[in-house]
């Protein structure tokens, strides 16, 4: 069972390629996490977790759903990262996280695809996530021929800059920079309410019209890249950078 946890669409685009070539049932998990869903799911053949990365290892959301749901059935699971440059050292934390929900690893395999962290760095015009992504069918069909095949996906060779990075950074990124302070609406605003719906925290309500949002953020960037009218800033980073969702 392929199952895929997406903010603005790069892992939900891997996981539906994989889900047709080896004709795997793709499963959302966000109305899970939305819902502290933790009821049980069965797999009989490996399981493959399709995931952003988020500071260099996979987002704390996803990793505590996958902490507190029995995923019966087959004991293999895969780890498939989409992200905009580097996933680090996160297979040593998912190594850690297997072994304390008892599944037998059998890798993480890196898939670059257009940046959509708008909140810390420049997100691509059309024309380069287009290009991006084409780039990306190789190296998303080289992971399709591992699990098909049934081996394990190769260990990366890492830096010291990967190690730090899932470890130090990861550990402080997510309490100095994880949080919603500096997300505010502009008066292009039509009230749509898209924002608060794809918010998979439940983080953002919707007040005389206008979004407001709590403390309960993991930066997925759906609710800035998702608004229709472009109408929610980021402090002063995102603006005039294009919104990236993935193309359809």
């Amino acid at each position: 069972m392929i199952l895929y946890f997406t903010g603005t669409g790069n892992s939900e685009y891997v996981a539906n390629r994989i889900s047709y070539e080896i004709e795997e049932e793709a499963n959302n998990l966000f109305q899970r996490i939305r819902d502290n869903d933790y009821s049980e799911l069965h797999s009989e053949k490996p399981w493959i977790v399709v995931t952003p990365t988020y500071a260099w290892r996979i987002p704390r959301i996803l990793e505590k759903l996958l902490e507190q749901t029995v995923l019966s059935g087959s004991r293999e699971i895969y780890f498939v990262m989409t992200c905009g440059d580097s996933i680090g050292n996160a297979g040593k934390y998912l190594k850690a996280l297997c072994s304390k929900i008892q599944m037998n690893y059998l890798g993480c395999y890196r898939i670059i695809m257009p940046e959509n962290y708008i909140a810390m760095f420049s997100t691509p015009t059309k024309d380069e996530a287009i290009s991006i992504i084409a780039k990306a069918e190789a190296e998303i069909d080289k992971a399709i021929e591992f699990i098909k095949s049934g081996r394990n996906f190769p260990e990366p060779q890492l830096s010291l800059i990967d190690k730090m990075s899932s470890g130090i950074v990861n550990n402080l990124f997510y309490p100095l920079f994880v949080h919603a302070k500096k997300f505010y609406v502009t008066e292009t605003c039509i009230s749509c309410g898209l924002c608060e719906k794809v918010c998979p925290l439940n983080n953002i309500q919707l007040i005389d019209g206008k979004p407001s949002w709590s403390d309960n953020c993991t930066h997925c960037m759906a609710c800035i890249c998702r608004c229709p009218k472009e109408a929610i800033e980021y402090g002063q980073h995102s603006k005039g950078l294009p919104r990236y969702t993935f193309p359809k």
